[in-house]
Formats: C-alpha cells, sequence, structure tokens
C-alpha cells in the first residue's frame, strides 16, 4: 500500500486553509505552580497565512494528542485509508529534575511538531490535531516570561494608522544608555523614545525603537505610558482550616484549570506548604455535614465527585477540602 501523498509540494497545500499551522518551535519552558510544579512549553505557531502567535502546552497535552493520533492514524490501530508513520513522542520520565527534565525534551518535542506537521493533508485537518495549535484565548492573554529561544526581531510594532497614534501607544523614555549582551536585547541611547510591547518579567519589558525589537530592563527607562494590566488566569482552590472549635476560611491560588484532578499526596504536599509547622489532615463532608478524613486517591474521587453537581461561582474549584490537625479526633463523628 501506498502512503498517502505529502502536502509538501503539491496543489493540496495551496486549497488548506490560511489558520492551518505550518510550523512550530519551543521558544521558551517556564516553571508554573499549581497542586505541584510543572513546566509549560512556549510554543510559537507559523500558520499557512503567515500569522505568528504563542500557545502554552504541558507535555502531558502533547501525550494526549500523540494517543489520539495513534488511535486514529497509527499503523498499528489505525483504519485505512488513513494511515500514516507518526513521528515519536518523546517518553514520560518519572525521576529526575523537573527543570532539566523540560530542557531536555525542547529539541525533542520540537522534531516531533516538525514531523507532524510535514502529514499527510488529511492528518492536519485533524480536528485534535487542530485545537492543539490553536491559540485560545487563555494562551492570547499570557505573555511570555522570557523569550531566550526566539530568534530576534521577531515582533514589529504596528506603524500609525487612521485608529492608533504615538500617543496612544505604550512607551517609554530611555534614561541611560544601554547595549545587549545578546541578540535578543534592544540597545538604545539616552532619550530615545521605546515602544512598549510586552512585560517579559518584574525586570524586564519587551520594546521597539528604530526598527528594532528586543528586551531590556525596567530600570533603564522612565515609563511615559504603561501597558495594560495583565490579566493572569488563577485558579481557587477554597478550603476550611478547623482548629481550637474555629473554622478559618483560605482561598488558594492555582495556575491550574478548575477541571485538573490532583493526586493525593499532590493535594497534601501543596496544603503542608499552606500550613507550615503543623501536622495536617486533608477531609471531606459528607451529606450529613461530618467530616471524613482522605487518605488515599480512592478517597480524592470521593472528594472530587461530590463537587460534580455543585459548580462553583467564578474561577472556583467545585469541590471544597476541609483540614485539620492529624491528631484532632474530636472532629469527626464516633457514632455514639
Amino acid at each position: 500500500m501506498s502512503l498517502p501523498r505529502q502536502l509538501r509540494g503539491e496543489s493540496d497545500f495551496e486549497q488548506l486553509p490560511e489558520d492551518v499551522p505550518v510550523s512550530a518551535n519551543v521558544a521558551d519552558a517556564e516553571e508554573r505552580r499549581g497542586f505541584s510544579v510543572y513546566y509549560t512549553f512556549v510554543i510559537e505557531v507559523k500558520a499557512k497565512g503567515g500569522s505568528k502567535y504563542f500557545i502554552y502546552r504541558r507535555y502531558s497535552q502533547f501525550l494526549t494528542l500523540h494517543t489520539k493520533l495513534e488511535e486514529m492514524y497509527g499503523p498499528e490501530r489505525g483504519i485505512a485509508p488513513y494511515i500514516c508513520p507518526l513521528p515519536v513522542l518523546p517518553g514520560k520520565v518519572y525521576v529526575g529534575n523537573k527543570k532539566e527534565i523540560a530542557e531536555t525534551r525542547i529539541p525533542l518535542l520540537n522534531s516531533y511538531m516538525k514531523g507532524l506537521l510535514n502529514s499527510p493533508v488529511w492528518l492536519l485537518l485533524d480536528e485534535d490535531l487542530r485545537i492543539f495549535f490553536h491559540q485560545t484565548a487563555y494562551d492570547s492573554e499570557r505573555v511570555p516570561h522570557a523569550l531566550r529561544r526566539l530568534r530576534p526581531q521577531t515582533r514589529r510594532i504596528k506603524r500609525n494608522s487612521q485608529h492608533t497614534s504615538d500617543m496612544d501607544k505604550p512607551r517609554a523614555e530611555a534614561l541611560f544608555d544601554f547595549k545587549g549582551s545578546t541578540d535578543l536585547e534592544l540597545n538604545f541611547k539616552t532619550g530615545d523614545l521605546i515602544y512598549l510591547l510586552s512585560r517579559v518579567n518584574r525586570e524586564w519589558l519587551e520594546g521597539t525603537v528604530r526598527n528594532m525589537t528586543g528586551i531590556f530592563p525596567h530600570s533603564f527607562v522612565r515609563i511615559i505610558k504603561d501597558l495594560p494590566e495583565e490579566k493572569n488566569p488563577v485558579s481557587f482552590l477554597r478550603c476550611y482550616f478547623h482548629d481550637d472549635d474555629q473554622c478559618q476560611i483560605r482561598d488558594i491560588s492555582l495556575e491550574e484549570d478548575v477541571g485538573k484532578r490532583p493526586s493525593y499526596n499532590e493535594l497534601l504536599d501543596l496544603i503542608r506548604k499552606q500550613f507550615t509547622g503543623i501536622e495536617v489532615a486533608l477531609n471531606l463532608r459528607d451529606a450529613e455535614g461530618e467530616l471524613i478524613r482522605l487518605q488515599d486517591n480512592s478517597d480524592m474521587e470521593l472528594l472530587i465527585a461530590q463537587g460534580k453537581g455543585s459548580p462553583r461561582v467564578g474561577n472556583f474549584f467545585p469541590w471544597e477540602l476541609h483540614v485539620t490537625r492529624v491528631g484532632d479526633l474530636e472532629v469527626y463523628a464516633t457514632g455514639q
């Protein structure tokens, strides 16, 4: 059986929608803190129509996509005639430094995405693949913490239009000369007017001057018109701490989707960090109002199932957690 025709050099490519991704590269790996520390890959995607944008994906999302593609198109389980060889996805790593694992995965994921985007036309139009590379509203609101692997001058500030004047653009005045030490850093002189593009982090900004784009220290400029306030999407876990006949409410902020299902150990580690110096126990409250201690992942299923029928307003997890001291057994019903 001959393999399906490839896109490159075929007329089929010209018939693809303009928003179909044609290349993708990891620009950075960012540390995020949810129920545990994890890394998100910042990916610069280029579409057929020439547009470029960032998406943020975890390794688990790569794995989910690959599993779906294997089931649909892989040589082992795919359905003819829609079968093709898929690129190799780097495997799971269970032991090691998370930062080092993420850094090691970057070239492997780049190779994987290159192979994936050189697939037959029908695979490029697969719904799961297109959703993976689509820039969501959440992606568009985020700003990379750094730009370590991006090509220099990947962004240009738009020229004046009838709708936007220079006075409306975020901008800053250079207080000192700055000469960057890498190609990613912007060079400017005292008095230069720099148009701001984004906040890289607390100490660095991204901007453009004389058609050159790069990053530079915040302390070297005076802000004339600041960038809009960033929206940092976070979720909240409502936690009740029962101690000395009192109940304190604490809302814990997390960089997690409210649909995330943490393991027992992830949740226990998180709560221990919130209540330092206290040996804590995790609990759920049953329909009768009694506390039930959680001890393993099977108990977590009960906790999460509890919230399915009661979605919380706003960006809160639909289930709630009750925390007690390990040695405090008086909070539990004795049946007497």
